[in-house]
């Protein structure tokens, strides 16, 4: 069963940027470009009926697009780094989409997210790099980031590598805006879709 977590895309403009800071720090596993996104609810490795109600559930949504920044560089792990993020500045609007999401989950029968949300896109997963090299990094890097970029859809990915990092596959998009303006959003749960969770009508 793939793992499965809703997120917004990084354009791949805003991408090509990112991957010019792909250097400088030892002990970094980089990301590949093509993976870069910004979680808004992990799910995780669940059953066909709760993949669907999930599915179905977000494309109830109604949201405007919106506008993000990118701003610096930040880490997980303290004195243990682990990983090595573009931050992303505060948005009302993210806050408001994540918060759909997760009462997405909810309708789906997922428990409450326990975790405190923090807004970041992985740049690279560290594996013995020292807390001076990560802020060396960091300090000379940083002031790099600060790209702007309209978010006017949200996916559905799923993943089959239990290590993370890609690759991420799009099961379904979600566009936002689209129904306010009276049009209908892209189907959220199709006979495509039900086969590759194992779940057929």
């Amino acid at each position: 069963m793939p793992r499965l977590f809703s997120a917004i895309e990084i354009p791949w403009s805003t991408a090509e940027r990112l991957a010019m800071l792909r250097s400088g720090l030892s002990g970094a596993r980089w990301i590949d470009p093509e993976n870069y996104h910004l979680t808004l609810r992990f799910v995780g490795d669940v059953d066909g009926a709760t993949a669907r109600d999930f599915t179905n559930a977000l494309g109830e949504i109604e949201l405007p697009p919106f506008e993000l920044r990118l701003d610096g560089l930040g880490s997980f792990g303290g004195n243990k780094p682990r990983a090595v993020f573009a931050d992303v500045a505060p948005s009302p609007a993210l806050n408001a989409l994540r918060r759909a999401n997760e009462r997405a989950a909810r309708v789906a029968g997922l428990p409450p997210e326990s975790r405190n949300y923090k807004a970041h896109v992985t740049l690279a997963r560290l594996r013995g790099a020292r807390p001076d090299q990560v802020a060396t990094y960091m300090e000379r890097q940083g002031s790099a980031v600060t790209e702007s970029f309209t978010v006017n859809r949200f996916v559905l990915y799923s993943s089959r590598n239990s290590v993370g990092g890609g690759p991420y596959v799009v099961e379904a998009a979600y566009d936002l805006g689209d129904r306010a303006a009276g049009e209908e959003p892209e189907p959220g749960y199709d006979e495509e879709l039900a086969i590759a969770f194992g779940v057929e009508d």
